[in-house]
């Protein structure tokens, strides 16, 4: 079955654009280096590259959504691990309400009128 272009197209930006939110509500149950990230996402079933991620992380860094420590591995180099700041908690907030109204308004859209009663 083939897939029409632009479905394709539609998908990949609400997967971009949720990403963001996602990566977010990760980083505000822990701290978490790269790898954990990425595992969360795929154990939800977003599938992410780390050359994905990684662009993402940035953006959110240099926008003071997240900062980040190293810490000394037992098993390797130090790791980087990513920590959500209080504007990315308050940006978290508002992505999470967006959201909502967002669902809400699309699974009002979806639900089938009811018939007319008699």
């Amino acid at each position: 079955m083939s897939t029409n272009p632009n479905t394709e197209n539609i998908k990949s930006q609400l997967r971009k654009g949720l990403l963001e939110y996602c990566i977010l509500s990760v980083l505000e149950q822990k701290d978490s280096y790269a790898s954990d990230i990425i595992r969360k996402l795929k154990e939800a079933e977003l599938i992410v590259v780390e050359g994905t991620l990684y662009p993402l992380l940035t953006r959110q860094k240099n926008a003071g959504l997240l900062s980040y420590r190293w810490e000394e591995s037992t098993q390797g180099p130090p790791r980087k691990y990513y920590i959500i700041t209080d504007d990315g908690r308050s940006h978290l907030s508002e992505l999470h309400e967006e959201w909502t109204a967002l669902n809400r308004s699309v699974e009002k859209i979806r639900q089938p009128e009811s018939a007319p009663q008699n």
